[in-house]
């Protein structure tokens, strides 16, 4: 049928309406969808923090340690807080130390944290450097000592007690099953840290017993080769030396297997190692950084966090120990030896002997 041309205007009038109707709805319905978006992501803004390990968390239990304090305080902020929910991302640098500052630079610009975490005597020089590009980011360093910077704040663990209790151990422990009077040594590497503190506290603790004490210090070079630590390891057990300490890393199995196959015995760094070779290992000399990450987290919630200095935390703050009620120590120690080991100790705790950092 032909429709008039009055009946033709009036159908196109009507589609345009329509059109424009159904148009209109549509961008105000973009535009709420837009709006509820926005409130959506308002209400759910967090605190985001990133926990850079330098290395690889799995065999690594100081980074593991770090991970799981972080991750627990995060948890105990949301199940307790109104405040902003937290979230954290663990991200891994790798056994390569010279690639750690362009990852952790990578890390920095993405812009994506308000606080970084990590854990590693190295990672304050890197971090000076980095700060300086990125000066609105925070850092929160662990086992670290930086000063001055009011992005960064720093905890250090008195590892000269650390040393002191694993080189006095060392050294009872020899005097009982020892042919010299040398205790070992093996690190993967040498730096500020090692060099300054730990290997002259380590003497330190073992001259306490008996001042013609020498310490053999020897090197992997680098913090997974097993293989160079055992030859190490053994040589130096063909010295007659009998304890020997190790902080190497992934290469200290290689330190412990020699002790085990040679008759001769470990002191453990870091963490409760008693039970990687029971009767092996008769000192664990320990930090809790665990215990560190998670009230140093809890703190930076609340808006607590001493950015600007180092803090440096020890056997009677809680964060540094040896190890003396696991049942592998008393195993594998003479009752003589955990009695003088324990009165030690307890010097320290009562403030009768002051070993600063």
């Amino acid at each position: 049928m032909k429709r008039s041309p009055a009946a033709i205007i009036t159908q196109v009038a009507l589609l345009l309406f329509t059109a424009c109707f159904t148009s209109c709805n549509y961008f105000n319905y973009l535009k709420n969808i837009k709006a509820m978006y926005k409130e959506t992501e308002s209400k759910e803004q967090s605190i985001s923090i990133g926990v850079f390990i330098p290395g690889i968390m799995s065999g690594s239990p100081i980074y593991e340690m770090l991970g799981k304090g972080v991750l627990a305080a995060v948890e105990k902020h949301n199940r307790d807080s109104g405040e902003k929910r937290g979230v954290a991302t663990i991200i891994e640098g790798g056994y390569n130390q010279a690639e750690w500052e362009n990852k952790l630079t990578s890390m920095t610009a993405s812009g994506s944290y308000d606080l970084i975490v990590s854990s590693n005597p190295s990672l304050p020089d890197i971090v000076a450097g980095i700060s300086a590009k990125f000066p609105s980011q925070y850092f929160l360093l662990l086992d670290g000592e930086m000063d001055g910077n009011t992005h960064v704040c720093a905890l250090r663990y008195n590892q000269r007690e650390q040393a002191y209790m694993a080189g006095y151990i060392a050294a009872l422990e020899t005097e009982e099953n020892g042919s010299v009077k040398r205790v070992g040594l093996v690190a993967a590497q040498e730096y500020p840290v090692m060099n300054n503190i730990i290997l002259p506290s380590y003497l330190e603790g073992a001259q306490a017993v008996d001042p013609l004490y020498t310490v053999d210090f020897r090197i992997v070079g680098n913090w997974f080769d097993a293989a160079k630590a055992a030859e190490l390891a053994s040589d130096m057990i063909r010295n007659g030396e009998h304890v020997i300490l190790c902080i190497a890393g992934g290469a200290n199995e290689g330190v412990v297997n020699t002790a085990y196959n040679q008759n001769a015995k470990v002191v453990w760094f870091d963490t409760n190692g008693y039970n990687i070779r029971p009767g092996t290992v008769i000192g664990s000399s320990v930090l809790y950084q665990d215990l560190a990450a998670y009230h140093q987290i809890l703190r930076f919630f609340a808006g607590k966090l001493p950015f600007g200095k180092t803090e440096i935390m020890g056997v009677n703050d809680g964060y540094v120990d040896f190890i003396v009620d696991d049942p592998l120590y008393i195993n594998a120690v003479s009752g003589e030896v955990r009695n003088k080991q324990a009165e030690m100790i307890a010097r320290i705790q009562n403030g009768e002997l002051l070993l600063p950092y």
